[in-house]
């Protein structure tokens, strides 16, 4: 079983909230998950691309909730993330978005919802980095983890062979284990950490469940 990581989510309305976010985490995260909602995929804005930062150290993935991805492709070159996913779903071409990140030392994903069928897709996964299993609502905590969805996962390897998939929605401690079992590699945690009353200790205790080697 490939190791995996709890990367927590940052979903804020504003840069103090966000910032507070990043000062709660830094003592602990290894990697986040950044959400940016500019309102055409979802109904709720977030903090745009433009007020994000983060500690030297972090490992961040950049989830643009966007159907006009080639609108932010100039700010995400100056954050230059470690990766960014956008969504299948999205008005633009995704090919010439993802060769330009690439070109320009970044990784690039694509979030899949539960009505898009992995070989629908097939060649946006074959030009990612990472496929993102997307069993949220868009722009807000709290999504519920359909675990049925983790029969996408051996769709994605076989059109992609050691793409790295992540999982965001619903993820908490009754359900990590089949999630990590299933074939996740990145478990993108929102509300089980953002609204614990100790994060890291969350953080901590689902980073051990990881390793356990029985599912449930």
């Amino acid at each position: 079983m490939a190791i995996s990581i709890v990367a927590p989510t940052i979903l804020t309305q504003n840069p103090t909230e966000f910032k507070e976010i990043v000062q709660k985490y830094n003592p602990f995260t290894k990697r986040a998950h950044i959400d940016i909602s500019d309102g055409t995929l979802s109904p709720n804005m977030t903090v745009n691309e433009t007020a994000c930062w983060w500690p030297k150290g972090w490992t961040v993935d950049i989830h643009m909730m966007t159907a006009n991805p080639a609108a932010h492709v100039d700010n995400l070159i100056k954050l230059h993330p470690n990766l960014v996913i956008f969504h299948a779903e999205a008005k633009d071409d995704l090919l010439p978005i993802f060769d330009t990140l690439k070109q320009n030392g970044m990784k690039v994903g694509v979030a899949i919802i539960k009505g898009v069928y992995p070989p629908s897709i097939k060649a946006i996964l074959e030009a990612a980095d990472y496929a993102l299993i997307f069993s949220g609502n868009m722009g807000q905590y709290g999504g519920e983890a359909d675990l049925l969805l983790l029969e996408k996962v051996p769709l994605i390897q076989e059109i992609h062979p050691g793409i790295e998939i992540g999982w965001d929605g619903g993820i908490n401690m009754d359900n990590l284990r089949t999630i990590v079992h299933g074939g996740v590699t990145v478990l993108n945690v929102g509300s089980a950490i953002a609204k614990a009353q100790d994060p890291q200790k969350v953080y901590q205790v689902m980073m051990q469940e990881t390793e356990k080697e029985d599912p449930i």
